[in-house]
């Protein structure tokens, strides 16, 4: 049956698998070598596999794939896969077994996958005939679509090796889920409530990403300032007139006091969970596909199930225009305020000696091309890169949004680089986040994957250090880490690795690894005393925070 996987693969357009070879694997490994539409992608470590299967589920929306065999080949797969689990996004999990005959009497490296897989997936199996791996690949495939989650197909290894004539039927059924239409009856009800609003606020979230025209011009017929969330940062321009920033630590004085003073809020394709940012007493109208999702978070008056765009144009088509556009105009210019507040912090002139981490994300953005793809890791790095890179062009970002996983970003960037060999794609990493799992770097140069890290090293923990001192506590010992050279280490896996500490050369080493033709690591020194800015830091919070600094310094 490793023929009958492979080739249903290749026919549903998926182009590659990632894994680590292993025995159980073998007779699905041989049959992909002979799949000529179909490549296995060797990688060091099964978390990188299945964060690579991840990170392409996450860009593209379609299946990613990926393979561990037995025992430990398998379980190393977990961690990576709650990426694209929390996330929502469609993942085919390949886990090879001990042969049937061997089950259940703790054979070497026996494991029950199917039972260890379960939280992280929608859909989890084991298959114990070749005959039956027709439907179970197609119930497998089709769940991890439906649910846009995991799906695990746990195969012993001589099911994997057995013969079967029976084909995988309506492969035509196994594709991304198409949009739903909201109910005629929510979305008269939303307009009238829109139309009595004084002033509103559109929050938008991934789920809106297919809807952006149709926002946009929302925003324009209510005169009303667009808010993001952190995952639906690259949804319209950074300069973008409607645009006034995101919401809680990677956000904007702006986009919270909006939220907070308007009237009406309308919440689209966002199931927002930090409720210490949401309003109390605006009025709110939640767009969501998923029924279940709506009012978890925040009281919601009226609910419109469906997808984002067909439900934001049915608004579009009901709501009247507005002209008055003063709530829009306030906004507008406090957002102005906080980005001059951004590009101060960001000016690489800031200081002769130190790189601030600012600087750092802002002249990546800036030099990136057009298109390029930001894969953006956990951690303070995260706060950089929120609140600093502009995005502008077809430039997308993809994280670690709901899992926030530290580590995570290099292997999501294989990932998607495999897709388009020619696309600039960019990780940025904090040092420990690199040192995780610093070792799929060498899988981005064994398969000549152009990516270009950039390492953020303030030689320690950065997010831990900001949360004990807030605290009040002084750094604990353990927050901080020892590195290796990492321009070296990238040297020493056959790549270009550059060093810098000088903000002097900061531009033209960011320029120049830009611009080679293969993988790059540049392992930046930035000050690891800056702290990120913080719209709402509340006085007491600022005050335990000193208070932290003051016990480090006299070492209690």
């Amino acid at each position: 049956m490793g023929e009958l996987l492979a080739s249903t693969l290749a026919e549903l357009g998926v182009t590659q698998v990632f894994g680590i070879v292993g025995d159980a694997l073998n007779p699905f490994t041989d049959a992909i070598r002979r799949e000529k539409r179909l490549s296995w992608l060797g990688v060091r470590h099964e978390e990188g596999a299945a964060l690579a299967a991840a990170g392409q589920a996450k860009l593209t929306g379609r299946l990613g794939v990926c393979a561990g065999t037995t025992g430990p080949g398998a379980t190393h797969l977990i961690a990576g896969l709650y990426e694209a689990s929390h996330d929502h996004a469609p993942v085919l999990a390949i886990a090879g077994d001990v042969p049937t005959r061997l089950g259940g009497i703790d054979y070497l490296q026996a494991a029950d996958h199917v039972q260890s897989f379960r939280d992280a997936c929608v859909y989890a199996a084991s298959v114990n005939s070749a005959d039956a791996a027709a439907v179970q690949i197609h119930e497998a495939i089709a769940a991890a679509y439906g649910s846009r989650g995991v799906a695990l197909l746990n195969i012993p290894q001589d099911v994997f090796a057995a013969k079967t004539s029976i084909a995988v039927g309506s492969l035509a059924t196994l594709r991304p889920r198409p949009e739903i239409s909201p109910a005629d009856a929510d979305l008269d009800s939303a307009a009238q409530m829109i139309d009595r609003a004084k002033s509103v606020v559109l929050f938008v979230g991934n789920g809106a990403r297919g809807a952006k025209a149709e926002v946009a011009a929302l925003a324009r017929k209510l005169q009303a300032p667009i808010v993001h969330t952190y995952r639906a940062l690259d949804l319209f321009a950074f300069d973008d007139a409607y645009v006034i920033g995101g919401l809680g630590l990677i956000g904007s004085k702006a986009g919270y006091d909006a939220i907070h003073r308007c009237e009406l809020l309308l919440m689209i394709g966002s199931d927002y969970p930090y409720t210490e940012f949401l309003p109390h007493k605006a009025q709110v109208i939640q767009i969501d596909e998923r029924a279940f999702a709506i009012g978890r978070r925040l009281p919601v008056a009226q609910s419109i199930v469906g997808s984002a765009r067909p439900s934001v144009a049915g608004l579009l088509a009901r709501a009247k225009p507005r002209t008055d556009d003063s709530f829009l105009g306030s906004y507008q210019r406090d957002w102005a305020s906080w980005t001059r507040m951004l590009d101060k912090k960001a000016d690489l002139n800031r200081s002769k000696e130190l790189i601030h981490p600012q600087g750092l994300a802002r002249a990546i953005s800036d030099l990136a091309a057009e298109d390029a793809l930001f894969c953006v890791d956990t951690g303070e790095v995260t706060l950089w890169s929120g609140n600093w890179l502009r995005p502008r062009g077809r430039q997308q970002i993809i994280g670690s949004y709901n899992n926030a996983a530290v580590g995570v970003a290099l292997g999501m960037a294989n990932g998607a680089q495999a897709i388009d060999q020619h696309r600039q794609v960019i990780v940025l990493c904090g040092d420990g986040g690199f040192a995780m799992l610093m070792q799929e770097f060498f899988t981005s140069v064994q398969h000549a994957l152009p990516v270009k890290v950039f390492v953020f090293n303030n030689g320690g923990w950065g997010l831990v250090h900001l949360e004990m001192e807030e605290a009040g506590l002084p750094v604990f010992s353990g927050a901080k880490t020892g590195n290796p050279d990492f321009a070296m280490f990238a040297q020493s896996c056959g790549a270009q690795g550059f060093r810098v500490s000088n903000p002097q050369l900061l531009r033209d080493t960011i320029a120049r690894a830009l611009a080679a033709s293969g993988p790059v690591v540049v392992d930046v020194a930035v000050d690891p005393s800056e702290i990120p800015a913080m719209p709402h830091v509340k006085i007491e919070q600022a005050w335990r925070f000193g208070v932290g600094k003051i016990r480090e310094l006299i070492g209690q």
